[in-house]
C-alpha cells in the first residue's frame, strides 16, 4: 500500500495508506458515527461532493453486497446505482471479510469504482478537529500523485443536486415493475394512488418504502415542473447540498402549496428544507452536520422519542416559519429543527431519514401516515 494524506484547509494533516484508487482527490470533509452501513452510506445520493470519514474504528469486515437490480431497476441491497462520496477515510481497514451476502471486498469495490479511500488516519483526532473548527474542505495526496494537487471548490456553491437527480421521469407501479420511462406523455390513468417524487438525490429505499404500500411512483427530475402532472400525493426527497442552489424545486412547491386543490405532501431530509423554504421559512449550515444512526429526537407537543439515522449538514430555522406551519420534530442534542407540518393541512416533513438503511427504523410509520392522508384525501373527493 502506498502512503497517502488528508491535508485539511487549516493545514492538519493526516498521514495513512491508501486502500482505495491510487488517486488524487478533493471534497468537504464529514464525518459519520455510525458502527454499520458504509454500502449504504457509499452510495447515498446525500454524500455527493464530499469525503467520508468512519468513526468507527473498524471498516470493511463484511465486504461489500451485490449490485444487482430488482425488476424495476432499482438496486438490491444498495441505495443508488454508484459510490457517491469522493473519498472514504477509515481508521482500520480489514482485508478480512465474512457476510451472507458480501460479494467481494470494499477496497476491490472501491478501486473498481476509481474512488480513493485512506487506511490508519487517527479519526478520533480528525473528527475532534472537524466538532472544533466546523466541516472544511480537504485534499488528499496519494505518493507518486504529488505532482497533481486536487483543488477544491466551495461546497455550498456547486448544486449537487442537479448533478445526483435522475434525468428523465421514471414511474414504479405498486406490483414492483417500471411502467415507463421518458417523458409525461407516457403516463396513463393509474388504479392506485399516485405519488409524485420529486428526485434531489432520492435512496431507492425511501422508493421501496412507498411502493410497499401500494403506491405509484412517478420520479421526476429536481427541476421538473410536477404540477403539471396528475397526481394525489407529494414527496420531496433527500438529496446533496445547500438547499438555497434548488429555486426552481422551491418554485414549484409553492405553486403546489398555493393550488387550491389541496393533496398530502411528505418530504425528507433536503425535503424537509425544502418545504420549509416554499412556505418562507429560511434555512443555515450547521456546523457540523448529523451523521450517524443515534440521533434523539422528540415529536413536539408529547414525550416520544426516536433514535433516527441521519445525514445532512443543512437545517431549517424554525423561528422563521409562518404562523400557519410548526416544528414537528426537534433534535434533543442541539434543538434544532428535525421536522414541519402545517397546522391544518396534510403537509409535513421530517429532517431524519425513516426509511433508514442503513439504522432504525424506527420512524418507519411516516410512511404509513403520508399514505393515510392520501387514501382520505381520495375519500374526501369521492363524496
Amino acid at each position: 500500500m502506498k502512503h497517502a494524506q488528508l491535508i485539511l484547509d487549516d493545514g492538519s494533516t493526516f498521514t495513512g495508506w491508501s486502500v482505495g484508487h491510487e488517486g488524487n482527490t478533493a471534497g468537504e470533509v464529514v464525518f459519520n458515527t455510525a458502527m454499520t452501513g458504509y454500502p449504504e452510506s457509499l452510495t447515498d445520493p446525500s454524500y455527493a461532493g464530499q469525503m467520508l470519514v468512519m468513526t468507527y474504528p473498524l471498516t470493511g469486515n463484511y465486504g461489500v453486497p451485490s449490485a444487482g437490480k430488482a425488476a424495476n431497476g432499482l438496486p438490491l441491497f444498495l441505495e443508488s446505482d454508484h459510490i457517491h462520496p469522493s473519498a472514504l477515510i477509515m481508521a482500520d481497514y480489514s482485508e478480512a471479510y465474512s457476510h451472507w451476502n458480501a460479494q467481494e471486498s470494499l477496497a476491490a469495490w472501491l478501486k473498481r469504482c476509481r474512488v480513493p479511500a485512506l487506511t490508519g488516519i487517527d479519526t478520533r483526532r480528525l473528527t475532534l478537529r472537524l466538532r472544533e473548527q466546523g466541516v472544511m474542505t480537504g485534499r488528499i495526496i496519494v505518493e507518486g500523485h504529488e505532482a497533481e494537487p486536487p483543488s477544491a471548490t466551495d461546497y455550498g456553491s456547486v448544486n449537487w443536486v442537479e448533478r445526483v437527480s435522475c434525468k428523465k421521469i421514471i414511474c414504479y407501479r405498486s406490483d414492483g415493475t417500471v411502467a415507463s420511462e421518458g417523458d409525461a406523455s407516457s403516463l396513463v390513468s393509474a388504479p392506485v394512488p399516485r405519488v409524485v417524487l420529486v428526485d434531489c438525490g432520492v435512496k431507492a429505499n425511501i422508493i421501496r418504502c412507498l411502493i410497499k404500500r401500494g403506491l405509484e411512483v412517478v420520479r421526476v427530475p429536481w427541476d421538473y415542473d410536477f404540477n403539471r402532472l396528475e397526481f394525489d400525493g407529494l414527496f420531496l426527497a433527500n438529496g446533496p447540498g445547500d438547499p438555497e442552489q434548488c429555486g426552481k424545486t422551491i418554485e414549484h412547491i409553492r405553486t403546489f402549496l398555493n393550488n387550491q386543490a389541496v393533496r398530502p405532501c411528505m418530504g425528507i431530509c433536503l425535503g424537509n428544507q425544502l418545504l420549509a423554504k416554499a412556505a418562507g421559512a429560511s434555512t443555515y449550515k450547521l456546523k457540523y452536520g448529523h451523521r450517524s444512526h443515534n440521533q434523539p429526537v422528540r415529536q413536539m407537543g408529547t414525550n416520544r422519542c426516536f433514535i433516527t439515522s441521519q445525514n445532512h449538514g443543512y437545517a431549517v430555522d424554525a423561528t422563521t416559519l409562518p404562523r400557519d406551519w410548526q416544528p414537528l420534530f426537534v433534535n434533543m442534542n442541539d434543538g434544532s429543527n428535525e421536522g414541519i407540518r402545517h397546522v391544518s393541512r396534510p403537509w409535513f416533513s421530517a429532517q431524519f431519514h425513516p426509511e433508514a438503511c442503513s439504522g432504525p427504523t424506527d420512524t418507519e410509520f411516516l410512511f404509513d401516515e403520508f399514505t393515510d392522508c392520501i387514501n382520505d384525501s381520495q375519500k374526501k373527493h369521492i363524496q
